[in-house]
């Protein structure tokens, strides 16, 4: 059974009330007798069972992570920091020319 909410447009008064599709909407307010209205809310929405975080469809890798650590750190320096190899070799390369 689906929750409605109800405002009422002249004490601004605010309720839920659980019914049936089938049944009649409130018309009038519990408090003063006003006219009610049933403003649009967001529905309620919930994820149960497997398959909602990322380590569940993470791709597997068949390297270790010790071994896939060196790459990383190689694409974050982009050969521009003197202890990355990459810089090393092209300063060794022009000393021997």
């Amino acid at each position: 059974m689906p929750l409605y909410a109800y405002r009422c447009t002249q004490c601004g008064h605010r309720f839920e009330k659980r019914q049936n599709f089938s049944a009649t909407p409130e018309s009038q307010c519990p408090l003063c007798q006003g006219v009610l209205e049933r403003p649009l809310t967001a529905p309620g929405l919930s994820f149960k069972g497997k398959g909602w975080y990322v380590n569940d469809y993470a791709a597997k890798s068949s390297a270790p992570a010790a071994e896939s650590a060196p790459a990383e750190t190689k694409a974050a320096c982009a050969g521009d920091c003197a202890a990355c190899p990459a810089a090393a070799a092209p300063a060794s390369a022009t000393a021997s020319s």
